[in-house]
């Protein structure tokens, strides 16, 4: 089974300590400067800072309007990747996506074929509306996504380094929209929904975006910084109070696990697999290092826990019918795990 990998090289540094809060007070400027593009949204930025921090995908969920397009296209300026825009639609081929081989002719008569690169040649993509997509387009993701190559002619195409994809979802206009498949989900880090604005925070959206001068916000890493605070996410310790909530927490999702709860063995399909504790260990590393901390905590696995384990499990018939959520679900595992 193809899964997230938990270790990484080392990277040189004789304090650790000292190396997270040089990293902590980097990414508070990064901060600083998305605050100048996205108002409020802070457990938003919060999330898909810690998805790439991590090296992972995010999933952004949520009505139009909420800037889930401005909020990848201010972190692709902050973080100095390169990023590409691709608008999902139903008539749209793999080879929009990953490329195509055309063939040319020379002055002199010859001809050769000559690889035209894709959007997903980038570093960072911006899926937007992923789900309009049809099933074969979603797919032709899935190897960029989780190898960070793709096969175009029978030939192996490295990505730019590093490459993260952010896409978004409309959970409201479903007709003509395709489901992603469970497969697809998985290889997201975490699901983020975007909620309203606060009436305080749409006040100020008013004022900000419908004046003459607006906030532009500049570059803090490039490609290789952001890869060097990759390394230290993966290099920061996890306590065994932390490891043993977070087997617990997946596990307990789980229906036919034995430490699985009531709520959840009457009423799951399908628990997360061992890809989510993957995701749960490494954005609780990422989100400690957001905070300015070196190692996490429970509190990180709490409130990370619906985030990296919604999109990896499923209700029953039978609890759809009769309310309950996924939310509620996960609160009862969470309460017993990180109890």
């Amino acid at each position: 089974m193809d899964t997230l990998t938990a270790d990484a090289p080392r990277a040189d540094s004789s304090d650790p300590v000292a190396e997270a809060e040089r990293a902590a007070e980097t990414l508070g400027r990064v901060r600083q400067e998305i605050a100048k593009k996205i108002i409020g949204q802070d457990t938003v930025v919060e999330l898909s800072l810690a998805a790439i921090l991590s090296g992972g995908h995010g999933l952004l969920v949520g009505v139009p309007g909420l800037a889930k397009t401005l909020l990848v296209e201010t972190l692709g300026t902050v973080l100095g990747m390169d990023m590409k825009r691709v608008q999902f639609t139903p008539d749209l081929m793999p080879a929009d996506i990953l490329g195509s081989e055309v063939l040319e002719t020379g002055t002199d008569g010859s001809r050769t074929f000559k690889f035209i690169k894709g959007p997903v040649f980038c570093q960072l993509l911006m899926a937007d509306e992923i789900n309009r997509a049809s099933p074969r387009t979603q797919s032709a993701l899935l190897q960029a996504m989780q190898e960070k190559q793709v096969t175009i002619a029978g030939e192996m195409r490295d990505l730019p380094q590093p490459f993260h994809v952010l896409a978004t979802q409309n959970p409201l206009e479903q007709e003509g929209a395709y489901p992603l498949p469970e497969a697809q989900l998985d290889r997201f880090l975490l699901e983020i929904v975007v909620d309203y604005p606060t009436v305080d925070e749409e006040r100020e959206i008013l004022f900000a975006t419908t004046g003459v001068n607006q906030g532009e916000a500049q570059a803090v890493l490039t490609p290789g910084e952001l890869m060097n605070l990759q390394t230290l996410v993966r290099r920061a310790p996890v306590g065994d109070k932390v490891t043993e909530a977070i087997l617990s927490l997946v596990r307990s999702c789980r229906p036919e696990d034995a430490s699985a709860p009531e709520l959840v063995a009457t009423s799951v399909a399908w628990g997360p697999g061992p890809r989510a504790a993957q995701a749960l260990m490494l954005a609780a590393r990422a989100r400690a290092l957001l905070s300015g901390r070196l190692a996490p905590s429970l509190d990180d696995v709490a409130a990370l826990a619906k985030p990296a384990l919604r999109h990896r499990m499923a209700l029953s018939f039978a609890a759809k019918a009769e309310g309950v959520t996924l939310e509620s679900v996960i609160e009862t595992a969470v309460a017993k795990a990180c109890a």
